[in-house]
């Protein structure tokens, strides 16, 4: 079908950064998935389940290569996206076809997957934002004497300078990196849990040897680039996880917002301006026009931020018991 023909999301398609899309692409979830499958098998054979080399080295080979088609046909047969994906990778790693996912629940792809995706997109995030600080940061020596006139309630006040109205944004950013870097710290791993967080499935392929499941769930972990797991779960990680993602990013989403509209104010003001590139049309109709587009989709797309976390605390909130399926 003409890629153009059907809805695509403008966060994607205008607002992404290359990486961050490729970051939440089906690729990278499937090929995430794919690893996960590896490395359960990987850990259950030196825990001595029989496992063949063969199919480990099988399923090393076909992580990328994802027969799509395959994919959405055997879901519409099965009604069941992770098993669909388990058929798929064992079409490609026929070697691997009879231990893929074995003893596991689908939430063991789909929650670790998840959690390491986030992981990914923090990764990406974090370095870009210490790069803003760092950029404002000479901005603000390049004109802490450059006076300016103060505002408060958008009425003209006391004289400040450019350069101490600019340490203002950075404060600001920089209590958003201390909050996402405490987010990607404490991040943690669901883990090998079985269908309702017993590992019941694993005691039994171990034939009841505890410790043997202690260590698939640390040695999974290992593999997977976690420094721990969450000690319990139900057949998913705990939502609260997704809130304490999502909330630094909104209190992020905050000031870009604050910064943004200050940028838009100033603007307005003929003090401050965007970059204007040699081509660019201010507006259709009046060519004059310097309008501050970028800040304009800066807090179009932090209120989408901010406003996130607000599902992620409803579905928190109705995970009954071990789990339910109403959000996803």
């Amino acid at each position: 079908m003409d890629p153009h023909a059907r809805y695509q999301s403008p966060l994607t398609s205008r607002y992404a950064s290359p990486e961050m899309a490729a970051n939440f692409s089906d690729n990278k979830r499937f090929s995430t998935w794919r690893k996960l499958w590896l490395n359960l098998a990987i850990a259950e054979k030196e825990l001595g389940l029989d496992i063949p080399e063969g199919a480990i080295e099988e399923m090393k080979e076909h992580i990328y290569d994802i027969d799509y088609e395959l994919a959405i046909a055997e879901e519409k047969k099965r009604r069941h996206d992770v098993m669909a994906h388990v058929h798929t990778f064992g079409v490609a790693a026929p070697k691997a076809a009879g231990i893929i996912h074995l003893g596991a629940t689908s939430c063991y792809v789909t929650d670790n997957g998840d959690l390491m995706i986030l992981r990914d997109g923090l990764d990406i995030l974090l370095p870009k934002l210490a790069r803003v600080i760092q950029r404002l940061s000479a901005f603000a020596e390049q004109y802490k004497d450059l006076p300016t006139l103060g505002f408060t309630h958008f009425q003209p006040a006391q004289l400040t300078t450019v350069g101490k109205r600019a340490t203002l944004w950075i404060q600001e950013l920089l209590w958003d990196l201390r909050n996402l870097t405490r987010a990607r710290e404490d991040l943690g791993f669901r883990g090998v849990k079985g269908t309702t967080g017993t590992q019941g499935s694993f005691l039994a392929l171990f034939e009841g040897d505890h410790q043997k499941v202690e260590d698939l769930d640390q040695r999974v972990t290992e593999l997977s680039g976690f420094k721990e797991y969450y000690p319990v779960t139900g057949q998913t990680y705990s939502r609260k996880i997704d809130i304490d993602v999502l909330m630094p990013m909104a209190s992020f989403g905050a000031t870009v917002h604050k910064i943004a509209t200050d940028i838009r104010l100033l603007a307005n003001l003929k003090e401050i301006e965007e970059p204007f590139e040699k081509d660019q049309i201010g507006s259709s109709a009046m060519a004059y026009k310097r309008n501050p587009m970028r800040c304009e989709r800066a807090c179009s797309l932090a209120r989408h931020l901010q406003i996130l976390v607000q599902d992620a605390l409803g579905t928190a909130s109705v995970q009954w018991l071990e789990r339910t399926l109403d959000d996803r």
